[in-house]
């Protein structure tokens, strides 16, 4: 007679990861999701043969998670180049990796972003990062990223505002660069590590990879949980109960505190809004991410999809994606408007022969992360006899941090399972 399952609640990331280790050791799983495919915020749409990750993402090749979990090859990534064009003052200029790109080196130390002590100082930070231990990274002084970059690092007002606040803004989807500096410090080593890439068949290849082990009597999509009755029973909207061994939540905060009854504090959540165009040609060729250096207009960041994975676009059309970061332009009736105005001043005529091809509003995107985040973290994926929760709020706010808390998750449950044999 087959045993009675572990429940895992959520089919993203942290759920899946938590639900693959845990058949790995044989044990029964039933992972239930609302939505109708797994991945929960990693997903990605098909709309008129173009590949559309909702909201604009990448994978860092370089998260050590990721890394472990992932089979890379059978995900065929496509790679940004390191560095970025930065639009400020009226031109593109390109500010790149030298150490990965030493071809870049002029044109980055002579591009009018910051000046020569600002290049020594981030030498000094790109070496630090890279050669401390992550763990180390972790214990500094905790402050907030701007007056990290500002104080500690000493970087001046110009390169911070031109170049790291849109480049992490983007990141952190926060303008003020409020953000933990430990946070910061760890994803600058990443950054300089790694690529950042893209899937050949989008965001939701990564999901799909993970959930492959699942068969489908393991996997109950467009399921929603109405509650838990205890610490061994589920009962779903539709009524019906379901007995189980143990029971993970790996559902956003917001879910898992209203299926605990406000035991799980939620965070803040970061917002943001991605638009997606078709063109009929790129406006510039290179893999490279946009940034709004001169912090004006709603659009943050842009990206050519295309130039970077072919595969996201239909032969002899280009896929662009715009971000706005926050909620507060999110309500705006006139949004759609103001990003196209923004990038015809950016790329001239040419935008009017784009198409909107989808517009993404949304308003939980990452958890928010400030200075002292992890002294409110319990480290614990325990809440007591039965019951686990996981998810990205309660590592960081990454990919990393979903698939290292759904491992944690996991091996808390196989402790406790072994102690009751």
């Amino acid at each position: 007679m087959k045993s009675k399952p572990v429940i895992v609640i959520g089919a993203g990331l942290s759920g899946l990861c938590c639900a693959r280790l845990l058949l790995q050791h044989n044990i029964d799983v039933l992972v239930l999701d609302a939505q109708d495919d797994v991945g929960g915020r990693v997903r990605t749409d098909h709309v008129d043969g173009f590949l559309l990750d909702r909201g604009f993402q990448v994978l860092q090749t370089a998260y050590p998670e990721a890394n472990a979990q992932l089979d890379y090859d059978s995900l065929r990534l496509h790679s940004f180049d390191p560095g970025a064009l930065i639009r400020t003052q009226g031109r593109m200029v390109e500010m790149s990796d030298p150490w990965r790109k030493p071809s870049k080196l002029l044109s980055t130390a002579f591009n009018g972003i910051g000046t020569f002590r600002d290049r020594l100082k981030l030498a000094k930070l790109r070496w630090y990062v890279t050669h401390a231990s992550a763990d180390a990274l972790w214990r500094e002084p905790e402050s907030t990223t701007h007056e990290y970059l500002r104080r500690t690092c000493g970087l001046s007002n110009d390169i911070i505002n031109r170049f790291f606040r849109p480049w992490f803004s983007g990141v952190f989807l926060e303008k003020d660069l409020s953000t933990s500096s430990g946070f910061f410090r760890f994803l600058f080593r990443i950054f300089a590590m790694g690529d950042a890439s893209l899937p050949e068949q989008g965001m939701s290849a990564i999901p799909r990879q993970l959930a492959a082990e699942l068969t489908p009597d393991m996997l109950r999509l467009s399921t929603p949980v109405d509650s838990l009755v205890d610490r061994h029973h589920v009962r779903l909207r539709n009524g019906e109960s379901i007995d189980c061994r143990a029971i993970v939540l790996a559902v956003e905060g917001r879910e898992a505190s209203r299926l605990t009854s406000g035991t799980i504090h939620s965070p803040e959540f970061r917002a943001t809004t991605c638009f997606y165009f078709a063109a009929p040609q790129a406006p510039f060729g290179e893999p490279l991410l946009v940034l709004n250096g001169d912090n004006e207009g709603p659009v943050n960041n842009l990206c050519v999809v295309s130039n970077v994975a072919k595969s996201y676009a239909p032969a002899g059309q280009a896929l662009i994606s715009a971000s706005v970061v926050g909620k507060e332009l999110m309500d705006s009736s006139d949004l759609s408007n103001t990003v196209r105005q923004q990038l015809r001043q950016w790329f001239g005529s040419q935008v009017d022969a784009w198409s909107l091809l989808r517009r993404y509003d949304i308003p939980i995107a990452l958890p928010a992360q400030p200075a002292g985040f992890r002294d409110s973290l319990s480290g614990q994926s325990r809440l007591g006899d039965g019951l686990y929760y996981c998810g990205d709020y309660c590592e960081t706010a990454s990919i990393q941090g979903a698939m290292v808390s759904g491992r944690k998750a996991a091996e808390s449950v196989i402790a406790d399972l072994a102690s009751q044999r």
